[in-house]
């Protein structure tokens, strides 16, 4: 899927399937790319990717037809210039529980007068190295902002998030928000379950789009009909570590 498009997929509520890579290699995304997937998700929070190794991972990722986003490890506005400058147009910012902090990670993603974004294109990958001589008039309009919510305090402020102007939609981080109930460890518990489910209801209400992850199939499939449409189906570390151990399991059977 053209990156060009994606935006106005995530909000045509369309179902959007994708996976997490926290493998750090740009060789084993380069597998996933070819897997079919709408969109792969490159982690720098739980993962150890760099700025660099970011930047590898789009650079293969584009050879393939498949929509790249990143996950900074903070929603910090350098970081986030950082990232715009290398190609990542579509980001998945975590922890963020107020309002206040939905607009300044918008701002971020903006050049002035409408953000804070530093202009250095000349010098960055997104504008082809300023041969893209337009790119400062339409870099704001391509940029798709994704805000993850994680916590019992964001939920509480979710409509408010939601409503903020940029804000292109909502993600719903299963683990971390079990935590915060006092769950660790138990993101199934039935009070983060109803939780999740009146999250994704407000979201949709909101006009925004609702994304999640969950590497159990039929827990995604019941988010989907929850009313998520941007669903993350597993992970690239959780399949190879499922895959090895099922096969070494196999031979050492009795």
């Amino acid at each position: 899927m053209a990156e060009t498009s994606f935006k106005t997929t995530l909000q045509s509520g369309e179902p959007l399937y994708g996976l997490w890579l926290a493998l750090a290699d740009p060789y084993s995304a380069s597998v996933c790319a070819g897997a079919g997937f709408d969109w792969l998700m490159i982690d720098g929070e739980h993962a150890p990717n760099d700025l660099r190794s970011t930047l590898e991972h789009l650079q293969v990722l584009a050879a393939f037809p498949v929509t790249p986003w990143v996950r900074p490890p903070v929603g910090d506005t350098v970081r986030i210039k950082q990232l715009l400058d290398i190609g990542a147009r579509n980001l998945l910012i975590p922890m963020v529980e107020t309002a206040a902090q939905a607009r300044e990670l918008v701002a971020a993603t903006r050049y002035p007068p409408h953000g804070v974004r530093g202009v250095g294109a000349a010098l960055a990958r997104a504008s082809g190295f300023g041969r893209d001589t337009a790119y400062l008039q339409h870099a704001d309009d391509g940029v798709c902002l994704m805000l993850q919510i994680e916590s019992v305090a964001g939920l509480a402020t979710l409509d408010e998030i939601a409503a903020v102007d940029g804000v292109d939609g909502i993600f719903i981080g299963p683990a971390d928000l079990a935590a915060s109930f006092g769950q660790l460890g138990n993101p199934g518990h039935p009070d983060v379950q109803r939780a999740i489910r009146d999250a994704g209801t407000r979201i949709r209400t909101s006009g925004k789009a609702a994304g999640i992850l969950s590497t159990d199939p039929a827990q995604a499939h019941i988010y989907l009909d929850w009313g998520y449409t941007f669903v993350a189906v597993g992970t690239d570390v959780t399949l190879l570590a499922r895959a090895t151990t099922t096969l070494a399991d196999h031979f050492r059977e009795p």
